[in-house]
C-alpha cells in the first residue's frame, strides 16, 4: 500500500503544467512577510486569484498589450498595480500597507471557492484572552468550557457536538497536529497551552468534513493557528489581576530590521503565568512556555520555517462538584469536595517546514514535525462511590511522542478554456503512547489499583487530491478524494506485556461548488465524508471494527454583501456518524455510541456602523439526536442554541476596545432530558490605549458577575458518609468578576 501511495504522489508531482506568462509576488511592506489570501483581479479578463501561503499568484494567456491589478485585503490598503507586456522579468513584487480592518473591504466576488475563513490579528488584539485555547471561542458557534482549574485542555462545543476535548475538530498549530489518539484521558485531546497568545498572527478554520486536505478528527470542523512569521517590535508585558494573578511575557527579534530584505527573521518569546484563581482552594497554577521561529530563504525559489517550543504547566483543581453539596450548605458554589485534584504537564516541539515556488506558478511544501509531551492527571468525578474510604481519585498518566511528514504540491493548469487548480500530498503520522495508565489513586500518592497500564502504538498513513475547476465566470467546483491507512498495536502490561495488532483502510470522497449570483452574493454547497478514529483499545477490543467511523455531511449556505458596510452569512448543515465505540478513559471501559445525526442553521452579521466603530453576531442552533436509543434519543451535553456577538472600536494609533457577550441556552444532560444543564450568558470588556511605546490595557471577564456553570456533567456519586448514590448534575463554576491590568512596551519596530 505505501509502495502504491508513493507512486500516486511521483506522478502528481511531474504533472505538466502551462507557464503562468505574469507572478505576483504580495508582501507586507512593514516587515517583508508574504501575504496569503490577497485577491488579485486581473481587470482586463476579470479573473480573480488568491495569493499562496509565500505570498505568490499566478496569470496566464495575458493577451492586451497592458495589463493591471487590482489587490484587496483585509487590514490593507487596496492597490493597483499596471505595466506594459511583454515583460522581460515575469514576477512583480507588490507591496502592501497595513490599514485598519474594514467591511467595504471583503470580497464577495471570486472565480476561486473560499475553502476557508480567517480570523485576523486584529479580532484576536480585541477579545479578552487568557491563553491560546481562548482563541477557539472566535470561530464562530464554538463554545470552550474549563473544569479542570487552567492546565487541562478546554472541553469544546460545535455543531451540536460536546466534543469532549477534541474528539470531532481538529486542531493545528503552524499545520503541526495538535490532537492526540489514544489519549490517557481521552480520544482526540487536544492541549492548545503551548501556544503564546500573542504570537498568532491569523486562524484558518472551516466547519465540516469537506477538505480533502484535512483528516482525522475533521467531522464538526477544523481550525488551524498560524504564528508570526516575525515580530512587529520587541515587546515587554506585566499583566495584574484579581486571585492572584500575574503573567509576564517578552518577544524579541533576533536580527537586524534589514534582515527581512533579505527574506530572514528569527525570534524568541517567552511567558509565565501564576494564578490561584477565584476557587475556595487555591490552585497553584502555573504555566511556563518559550517559543522561537526562522525563516530564511535557500536557493531561488525555497523557504525554510523552523518553528520550536517547549511548555510546562502544574495546577491544582477543585472539580466538579454536585448540585446537592452547595444547595445544602456544605460547600460553597466555589468549593470542593476533593480539593487534592490536579496534574503537571509538558510539551516540546520541533516543526520543520520548507516551501517551494515552482517554475509554472505552483507550490511544493514539505514538513516534518516532533513533538514530545507527557501528562499526570489527577480526578474524582464520583467522590466515594466505589470507595467509601479512600474515595474514588484517578490517574491518568502518559509519556507520549509524536513523528509526522507531510508533502504537497499544488498547481494550476488549464483543460481546454477552464482554469484548473490540483493539490495533491501525502501524510504520515506515528504516535507512540509510553506506559498510558488509569490508575485509582489517594491524594496523588498511593496507587490502589492500576485498571489500564500498557503502550500504545499508531500509525495513520494518508493521501489526498483535490481538483478545482473555474467552468465559468459563475460556476466553481472541486472533486476530492481522501485515502487513510491506519495501523494500531496495543501492548498490556496488566496481562503479561500481550501484543494486539489491527489495521483499517478507507476512502472518503469530498465535493464542493460555489455559484456566482452577483457581485454581492455567492451561494456554495458542500458535502463529503470525513470521519474521527476511535481509541487504539477500543478498536483491539472489537477485532478492528470501526477504527474510523464514517461522518457524512452537507452544507448549503450563502455570502452576500447587500450594502457596502454589511456582511450575511447564513447556512443550512447536516451530518450523520455511523456507529461508534467510545473509550470512557475515566473509567477504562468500552460504551456503544450508536448512529447519530445533527442538523442544524448558522447565521453570522458583521456590520461597520462607523469608520472606528464595528458590529458582529453569530447565531447557532443544533438538532442533535441518536438514531438507535428509542425515547431516550437527546444527546448528552450537546449544545442546541448559541450565539456571541459584540461591539468593536478600532483606532489605530488611539483608544482601542470591545464589549461582547456569548449565551449558551440550556440543554438536556441525560438521553431522556428529565435533567437539564442550565444556560447562561456571560459578557466580557476589554480596553486599550497606547501612549508612545507604552500601551495600558484593562480586561475584565464576567463584567455584570453573573452567576453561571461553566461545565455541567450529569455523574453519579456518593458524598462521604451518605448511604445512597445520587444522580445529578455536577459542575464547574464559570469566572465571577474578574479584573486585569496590563503594561506592554514596544521597541525597535520593524
Amino acid at each position: 500500500m505505501t509502495r502504491n501511495f508513493t507512486i500516486i504522489l511521483l506522478l502528481l508531482f511531474i504533472h505538466q503544467d502551462i507557464l503562468s506568462q505574469i507572478r505576483l509576488h504580495v508582501f507586507n511592506a512593514a516587515n517583508g512577510s508574504p501575504l496569503e489570501e490577497v485577491w488579485v483581479q486581473h481587470q482586463q479578463s476579470g479573473v480573480v486569484r488568491l495569493s499562496d501561503e509565500k505570498g505568490n499568484v499566478g496569470f496566464s494567456d495575458l493577451k492586451n498589450d497592458t495589463a493591471s491589478f487590482i489587490l484587496t485585503a483585509a487590514g490593507f490598503d487596496t492597490r493597483l498595480i499596471g505595466f506594459t507586456m511583454p515583460m522581460e522579468d515575469h514576477v512583480i513584487k507588490v507591496s502592501m500597507d497595513e490599514t485598519m480592518v474594514t467591511i467595504e473591504e471583503i470580497i464577495v466576488e471570486a472565480s476561486h471557492l473560499h475553502k476557508k475563513e480567517i480570523i485576523n490579528k486584529l479580532d484576536i488584539n480585541l477579545r479578552p484572552l487568557q491563553n491560546a485555547q481562548e482563541i477557539l471561542r472566535m470561530v464562530p458557534g464554538l463554545f470552550i468550557g474549563q473544569h479542570a482549574g487552567g492546565g487541562k485542555a478546554e472541553q469544546i462545543f460545535l455543531r451540536g457536538f460536546d466534543i469532549d476535548h477534541g474528539t470531532d475538530i481538529q486542531l493545528t498549530v503552524d499545520d503541526m497536529p495538535v490532537n492526540m489518539v489514544s489519549h490517557a484521558h481521552g480520544q482526540g485531546y487536544a492541549d492548545l497551552h503551548f501556544v503564546i497568545p500573542e504570537l498568532v498572527e491569523k486562524v484558518d478554520f472551516s466547519k465540516g468534513p469537506y477538505m480533502a486536505e484535512k483528516g482525522n478528527f475533521t467531522t464538526a470542523g477544523w481550525v488551524n493557528l498560524k504564528t508570526k512569521n516575525t515580530l512587529e517590535q520587541n515587546t515587554i508585558k506585566a499583566e495584574l489581576g484579581q486571585f492572584d494573578t500575574y503573567r509576564l511575557f517578552g518577544g524579541m527579534n533576533l536580527l537586524t530590521s534589514g534582515a527581512m530584505d533579505k527574506h530572514r527573521s528569527a525570534y524568541v518569546a517567552s511567558e509565565y503565568n501564576f494564578s490561584n484563581s477565584f476557587f475556595e482552594a487555591p490552585q497553584n497554577f502555573n504555566r511556563f512556555n518559550i517559543a522561537g521561529k526562522y525563516i530564511g530563504d535557500f536557493g531561488k525559489r525555497s523557504t525554510l520555517h523552523v518553528g520550536i517550543s517547549h511548555f510546562s504547566s502544574q495546577w491544582n483543581h477543585s472539580g466538579q462538584i454536585p448540585n446537592r453539596a452547595v444547595e445544602s450548605g456544605l460547600i460553597g458554589f466555589f468549593g470542593s469536595i476533593d480539593p487534592t485534584e490536579g496534574g503537571n504537564t509538558s510539551r516540546s516541539n520541533l516543526n520543520l517546514q520548507t516551501m517551494t515556488s515552482l517554475k509554472n506558478g505552483g507550490l511544493l511544501k514539505n514538513q516534518v514535525y516532533l513533538a514530545n509531551y507527557d501528562i499526570e492527571l489527577y480526578s474524582n468525578f464520583t467522590f466515594f462511590l466505589e470507595d467509601s474510604i479512600n474515595g474514588d481519585q484517578i490517574r491518568q498518566k502518559e509519556k507520549r511522542k509524536i513523528m509526522g511528514y507531510s508533502g504537497s504540491v499544488q498547481t494550476s493548469h488549464q483543460i481546454g478554456a477552464i482554469d484548473g487548480e490540483l493539490h495533491a500530498g501525502i501524510l504520515l503520522r506515528h504516535d507512540l503512547s509510553q506506559d498510558n495508565e488509569l490508575s485509582q489513586t489517594v491524594n496523588r500518592l498511593e496507587t490502589q489499583n492500576q485498571i489500564q497500564y500498557g503502550n500504545i502504538r499508531e500509525t495513520n498513513l494518508a493521501l489526498f487530491i483535490a481538483e478545482q475547476l473555474n467552468l465559468s465566470r459563475k460556476w466553481n467546483v472541486e472533486f476530492g478524494l481522501r485515502f487513510e491507512k491506519f495501523y494500531n498495536r496495543y501492548t498490556d502490561h496488566l496481562k503479561n506485556h500481550a501484543l494486539s495488532d489491527v489495521s483499517s483502510f478507507n476512502i472518503y470522497p469530498k465535493f464542493s461548488a460555489c455559484y456566482q449570483v452577483s457581485r454581492t452574493m455567492q451561494w456554495y454547497w458542500k458535502t463529503g465524508k470525513g470521519f474521527h478514529s476511535n481509541d487504539t483499545r477500543v478498536v483491539i477490543q472489537k477485532g478492528g471494527k470501526q477504527i474510523a467511523p464514517a461522518a457524512y455531511g452537507a452544507d448549503l449556505g450563502m455570502l452576500w454583501k447587500p450594502a457596502n458596510r454589511l456582511v450575511i452569512q447564513p447556512a443550512l448543515w447536516y451530518l450523520w456518524l455511523d456507529q461508534e465505540f467510545v473509550y470512557v478513559g475515566d473509567a477504562g471501559v468500552v460504551e456503544a455510541g450508536g448512529r447519530s445525526q445533527r442538523m442544524g442553521v448558522d447565521l453570522s452579521v458583521r456590520y461597520q456602523l462607523t469608520k472606528h466603530l464595528f458590529a458582529d453576531a453569530d447565531f447557532n442552533y443544533a438538532k442533535p439526536r441518536a438514531l438507535d436509543a428509542g425515547d431516550g434519543n437527546f444527546i448528552p451535553l450537546a449544545p442546541i442554541f448559541t450565539s456571541v456577538g459584540g461591539l468593536s472600536y478600532q483606532r489605530p494609533n488611539g483608544f482601542s476596545g470591545s464589549i461582547r457577550y456569548r449565551y449558551m441556552g440550556d440543554r438536556p444532560a441525560n438521553e431522556t432530558n428529565s435533567l437539564t444543564a442550565v444556560g447562561y450568558t456571560v459578557c466580557d470588556l476589554q480596553l486599550s490605549y497606547p501612549i508612545g511605546n507604552l500601551t495600558i490595557a484593562a480586561q475584565i471577564n464576567n463584567l455584570f458577575n453573573s452567576k453561571w456553570k461553566e461545565t455541567q456533567f450529569n455523574t453519579m456519586s456518593r458524598l462521604k458518609n451518605e448511604a445512597n448514590l445520587v444522580e445529578e448534575i455536577h459542575f464547574t463554576p464559570g469566572s465571577p468578576f474578574f479584573f486585569k491590568l496590563s503594561l506592554s512596551y514596544g521597541f525597535n519596530k520593524k
